[in-house]
């Protein structure tokens, strides 16, 4: 498809496709509303542009669970003037409504993003830092790195993927699925000891994690508590805590502490035997803290975000959920990267039966994608597009929470 990809084509295929699958026995479009009026069932397909190379309908779906009504985003990347990047408040631990982020970065458009910490109540008296679960990367500069999957919040991933995955745009300006790992030591006196967390609110068990002015002010304490297997496992008992300052060891603490970390500095966390061996840093040792992410491709990336892959190659993931039908955000990918597909399902009482993870799938292949990307959803999803001239973004789904939630991080569609 070309950037003048007809929404006309785009339905017919939908119907074509949801139509014939049996996970989706009988679902079809039922009509379009217009943009902005997401209430009842429309007489007709409105798309409205919202910048060049950017353009956005709505339109209802009759799937499983019944008519649910559903909000597209179509982004092309070969229009020189369009971007995608990282929508997020300008630390990893927290969180404010997307319409806020957006308008605070001049997106013209965006949708929510990663799952996150958002809540503790399996750990008494430890906060909640809010923090996504995968990792980031905004404007080429790495932000944080995966929590354990074990660790993670969200629903049940499907066989074969991970925390680490990502959607990213790379240096070529095409949008793509991929993996990114973290590398990176913590060297001193001629050792190198591993780094195995970045900004993370989990840690991996008996590893050391760094922790830069990015994370914010929110408590270290979360990164001890779980396991790798378990988020709910009690906390760590052994833990200690090292703070580094132009390449030296300033200070050591028994446990993680709290308050926003100084540009240039990095605390050091460590976990059971990750703790040991912080415990043997003295203060004024010398020490050095390298870290990257590492693509599984080897590309490298100027924005990325965390969620679970659910469509590769033009074909839905095995043992995806034909199930649990909910409100969903996700993003699809076609033409090869060219063209970007955000995706956010009404929450309004009418429709937030919503989707099964396998009907998002084959929804997103409907509309072209060849690659399909699941993001945080229920009372998460959310979708905003600015009208021309307007200083502020405006919601164009109804969160299923009738306001929108605080959310760590999201797509931003940006223009020049």
């Amino acid at each position: 498809m070309t950037p003048s990809h007809s929404w006309s084509r785009t339905r017919r295929e939908t119907l074509t496709l949801l139509t014939a699958l049996g996970t989706l026995a009988g679902a079809a479009l039922t009509g379009a509303a217009p943009a902005g009026a997401a209430t009842g069932t429309g007489t007709g397909t409105r798309t409205t542009t919202i910048a060049s190379g950017v353009e956005y309908r709505q339109y209802d779906l009759r799937a499983g669970a019944g008519v649910t009504r559903v909000h597209v985003l179509a982004v092309d990347l070969t229009d020189t003037r369009v971007r995608l990047g990282l929508l997020y408040p300008g630390k990893v631990a927290s969180r404010a409504p997307l319409s806020q982020q957006a308008t605070a970065q001049k997106a013209v458009a965006g949708i929510n993003g990663d799952f996150y910490n958002i809540t503790e109540a399996q750990h008494p008296g430890v906060v909640a830092t809010g923090a996504s679960v995968g990792p980031a990367i905004a404007n080429g500069k790495v932000l944080k790195a995966a929590v354990p999957t074990g660790q993670r919040f969200g629903p049940r991933l499907p066989p074969g993927t991970d925390t680490d995955d990502v959607l990213g745009v790379s240096g070529d300006g095409r949008a793509r699925l991929d993996s990114l790992a973290l590398t990176g030591t913590v060297t001193t006196l001629g050792r190198r000891l591993p780094l195995r967390g970045l900004n993370q609110y989990a840690l991996a068990e008996n590893s050391i994690g760094a922790y830069t002015s990015d994370w914010g002010g929110v408590s270290r304490a979360r990164a001890t508590c779980g396991t790798d297997t378990d988020r709910a496992a009690p906390c760590a008992t052994r833990t200690y805590e090292v703070t580094v300052k132009r390449g030296r060891v300033v200070s050591g603490s028994a446990g993680p502490g709290s308050g926003p970390i100084a540009a240039g500095v990095t605390v050091l966390v460590g976990r059971e035997a990750g703790a040991q061996r912080l415990r043997t840093l003295a203060v004024g040792q010398r020490v050095s803290v390298r870290y990257d992410l590492t693509a599984a491709s080897r590309r490298a990336y100027r924005f990325a975000l965390g969620g679970y892959p659910v469509l590769t190659g033009g074909k839905p993931l095995p043992g995806l959920d034909t199930r649990t039908s909910a409100v969903r955000t996700a993003a699809g990918i076609a033409n090869g990267g060219q063209r970007v597909l955000l995706f956010a399902v009404d929450g309004a009482p009418a429709y937030r039966r919503g989707l099964t993870i396998a009907e998002v799938a084959a929804t997103l292949k409907s509309l072209g994608a060849t690659e399909g990307f699941s993001l945080d959803g229920g009372g998460s999803s959310t979708l905003v597009t600015r009208a021309p001239g307007a200083a502020r973004v405006s919601v164009r789904n109804h969160p299923s929470d009738g306001t929108e939630r605080a959310v760590p991080n999201g797509i931003g569609v940006f223009t020049r």
